[in-house]
């Protein structure tokens, strides 16, 4: 008997573990709800954290995330404004801003997802099919090369771009962010993780890859002449001046040594004017008069005069 007496309290614990379980509910920081009463929301979204209170029963909560979610898509075959077909694949980030209307709109994350593989791949589809490849495979008309420091060189030779990459990624984003506050949720971003081209485009692009690559090769072979020459013209003025400056210079110090020299002599010869006249005399004798040379002098000839006085000594 004593036995079957505690079943009713334990049948009673159950009962009010089960009310108080119902009753009350806790809501992470990362989490937000509605509370829906035989299917139909109950006053509006509950975002604050911690200890709440409902109906037993009759009310249900529905939790929905607060973080940022991600979509991602399927590629998908686009043709381009000049009829050139690329695969295009795309992700997107995502949050709900109205847990309200995004239980009322789709009801859950698996319907708003198949929602945005419409919104986003409709956007995505409008504008690569507004614009031309060349806008969707480059971002700037710019070229960025390394050359010891960076700088950035223009490729005039290159087909110009009007928007670029980024700006349509831009462009699908405000386009498919117009569609989406009807479902409770804000697109945050879109992103392109993949780019690629159809089969008869990839060769074509591979053909003006490589036209492009020798373009700018052949700009820079240009400009590497235009640089030699230039360095080669500043090296031939720097070595004529060089050169210039160095004859002058070794005029002056010869002239300096020549006046010094002629000084000398004149000093030197100036003492002994006889002595002078007889060395002179011998470098004649030594340049004109050889084994096989015949000179007519007179007797009163200076250059005979030294010749003379030797006969007489």
């Amino acid at each position: 008997m004593k036995k079957n007496a505690f079943i009713p309290i334990v049948v009673v614990c159950i009962l009010v573990l089960i009310i108080i379980n119902s009753t009350f509910y806790r809501l992470q920081e990362f989490e937000q709800g509605i509370i829906t009463q035989f299917g139909k929301p109950i006053g509006g979204a509950i975002i604050d954290p911690g200890l709440h209170i409902k109906t037993p029963f009759i009310q249900q909560l529905h939790r929905f995330e607060k973080r940022i979610l991600i979509w991602d898509g399927d590629a998908n075959q686009i043709p381009t404004s000049d009829k050139r077909y690329i695969w295009l694949d795309a992700t997107a980030r995502w949050k709900i801003v109205d847990p309200l209307k995004f239980y009322q709109s789709v009801g859950n994350e698996t319907g708003i997802l198949s929602r945005l593989d419409d919104i986003i791949d409709s956007s995505s589809r409008d504008v690569i099919s507004a614009h031309k490849l060349i806008e969707i495979v480059r971002n700037t008309n710019t070229i960025l090369e390394k050359q010891g420091q960076d700088s950035t060189i223009r490729a005039g030779n290159l087909e110009e771009i009007s928007k670029g990459r980024d700006n349509l990624r831009i462009l699908i984003l405000e386009k498919a962010s117009e569609l989406v506050p009807q479902y409770g949720i804000e697109l945050i971003d879109v992103q392109v993780k993949r780019l690629n081209y159809v089969q008869e485009v990839r060769q074509k692009v591979f053909e003006r890859m490589i036209s492009e690559r020798q373009k700018i090769a052949a700009m820079y072979r240009s400009e590497g002449k235009g640089k030699k020459a230039e360095i080669d013209g500043e090296r031939e003025r720097e070595l004529q001046r060089i050169q210039s400056e160095a004859y002058k210079k070794a005029q002056n110090i010869k002239g300096t040594a020549d006046a010094k020299a002629t000084k000398i002599y004149a000093e030197s010869y100036g003492k002994d004017p006889e002595f002078y006249s007889f060395l002179k005399t011998l470098e004649i004798y030594r340049t004109t008069i050889g084994g096989n040379t015949r000179a007519i002098l007179t007797t009163d000839s200076d250059i005979y005069k030294y010749l003379k006085k030797s006969k007489i000594n």
